[in-house]
């Protein structure tokens, strides 16, 4: 019989899950334990990437995980529906291999908008082999000149695209930022020694990876992260069967991780600050859990799939949080979307101040 859960106690197991308390067994403690953990983490945006990183890993500054990524324990491309995640380096090439192929396969329709043929991208992919072959390391605007330079038109959403193709083919990652700036490198001269586990363990990775990280969750869920069919994330499940458990979330079918039944499911009153595009929302189809449907549109405007960063309390999403980094300071505004009391604003400028510590800038903050 499946272990019966309340929505209560899957949301404090989810938050477990989510390593955002602390968990029975795991205790992932560097940039790559953690990437290792959820599979992939969302990054299209940098900074979020960073501070969902820094968040799970308490002490450490954004420096300190730049570091990391500089080590490449984790790099950024687009494995999955098209998005950029971090991934472990090791794992970049089967996860293009078996979740990035159903979005090249897609691509045609794009390219067609756009005014480009298959022979167009590859040619860009091969450009930007040769561009970056023997180590180099270009940014995105000196990716752009080469192609330029090679004849194929990069205006408009082209040269987004040709980047994102070859990406996804696995002839380019996405490198650590220089400055401000982008760059790209050959995945094959960053990730020598890849792993290549077969299809079937490479299914099995992935469900164990995102019910462990996100649990209690669904096939339908698992697919809808992957962008697999739901056929492939139920055979990911079976693989991974041995560490998973089947539980029933208020009379619906799921699975977590069998650690994760160890882990407490009383409500806990923590406080979070949490980036806007991070796994804790982002992960999920239904979001009831976490979110009040009346707040959706605050946290997401305009249902656009840009998401603000969340304070989250308990579980629940209660705010959301802007910030401006300036030279000497970082600024904070925070949106209240349920009544904070003395201490619970008390508890979010003390959140916020780790926030401010790790960037390694004082905090100026208003409400």
């Amino acid at each position: 019989m499946p272990v019966r859960l309340t929505g209560a106690e899957a949301l404090a197991l989810r938050m477990t899950s989510l390593l955002l308390r602390p968990h029975p067994q795991a205790r992932p403690d560097s940039v790559a334990e953690v990437v290792e953990w959820f599979g992939a983490m969302q990054a299209q945006d940098v900074a979020s990437g960073l501070w969902s990183l820094g968040v799970r890993l308490p002490g450490r500054t954004q420096a300190d995980v730049q570091a990391a990524l500089e080590r490449r324990e984790a790099l950024r491309t687009w494995p999955m529906r098209g998005t950029v995640h971090l991934v472990p380096s090791r794992d970049a090439h089967w996860m293009l291999a078996v979740t990035g192929i159903r979005t090249l396969a897609g691509a045609a329709t794009r390219r067609a908008q756009l005014g480009l043929t298959e022979a167009d991208a590859d040619r860009a992919a091969d450009v930007l082999g040769a561009a970056l072959a023997g180590g180099r390391r270009l940014t995105r605007a000196q990716c752009l000149a080469a192609l330029g330079a090679a004849g194929i038109d990069t205006a408009g959403q082209r040269g987004y695209h040709l980047l994102w193709y070859a990406s996804q083919r696995g002839v380019t990652c996405i490198a650590p930022h220089v400055g401000i700036e982008q760059t790209f490198v050959l995945l094959d001269e960053w990730v020598p020694d890849p792993h290549r586990p077969d299809r079937d363990e490479a299914l099995g990775l992935l469900a164990l990876r995102f019910v462990r990280s996100h649990g209690p969750v669904t096939r339908h869920d698992l697919a809808r992260w992957t962008g697999l069919t739901v056929t492939d994330a139920k055979r990911g499940i079976a693989v991974a069967a041995d560490a998973l458990t089947p539980v029933e979330v208020d009379g619906a079918e799921a699975v977590v991780a069998a650690a994760l039944l160890d882990a407490p499911r009383e409500p806990v009153d923590d406080v979070h600050t949490l980036p806007g595009f991070d796994e804790y929302l982002l992960g999920f189809k239904d979001r009831t859990l976490m979110l009040d449907p009346a707040h959706a549109a605050a946290v997401v405007p305009g249902g656009n799939g840009v998401f603000q960063s969340t304070v989250v309390r308990g579980g629940r999403v209660v705010g959301t949080w802007k910030r401006t980094i300036g030279k000497t300071s970082v600024a904070v505004t925070v949106q209240q979307l349920t009544p904070f009391d003395a201490a619970l604003r008390s508890r979010v400028e003390s959140a916020l101040t780790d926030y401010a510590r790790y960037l390694g800038r004082p905090l100026r903050h208003s409400w």
